[in-house]
């Protein structure tokens, strides 16, 4: 049976383990890392999969913020990654997590979420859409169709022209 923690109860070189085992060891790179770049994550939107005392998957959620040309900053929060271990791929850990943080979301985030991923799976799944999201700019390259947002907990989105980087 699989148990949802809080991630803060999951020790975090265990965390960077399944991280590198989903995504590779050069993962640092990618702009999503430069989004959150200096932050911790959200504790009460970061969760893990455990299964018989064995760490399987993570979702992690980062405080960042919209920055518009005129200064005024839009806290947001962007979601991921969200990982689960190659060898228990296909069997809905992952979006098992997703809808238990999207449930926290709808009473414990501050901000509007966004995020940097597929957007036929995230948009029929999860409701997130790039609506609001097409005169966002990323700190490092990005496909645009990809950068997808979802309202939650009554916060809205930017809707003009703004940097994404951390808050």
């Amino acid at each position: 049976m699989v148990e949802l923690l809080p991630l803060s109860d999951i020790e975090p070189q265990a965390v960077e383990h399944l991280l590198d085992a989903a995504f590779g060891t050069d993962r640092f790179g990618r702009t999503a890392y430069r989004i959150r770049a200096g932050v911790d994550a959200v504790p009460a939107l970061s969760f893990a999969a455990v299964e018989d005392g064995a760490l399987i998957g993570t979702i992690q959620c980062w405080p960042v913020a919209h920055r518009a040309a005129d200064g005024k900053a839009t806290p947001l929060v962007m979601v991921g990654p969200v990982a689960v271990y190659p060898g228990q791929q296909r069997g809905g850990h992952g979006r098992t997590l997703m809808a238990h943080m999207l449930e926290a979301a709808e009473t414990k985030a501050d901000s509007a979420l966004m995020m940097i991923g597929d957007p036929e799976y995230y948009g029929r799944f999860f409701g997130f859409d790039a609506d609001a999201t097409g005169v966002w700019d990323l700190p490092g390259p990005f496909e645009r169709r990809r950068l997808l947002a979802r309202v939650v907990n009554g916060h809205a989105l930017p809707t003009g022209a703004g940097m994404i980087g951390p808050r």
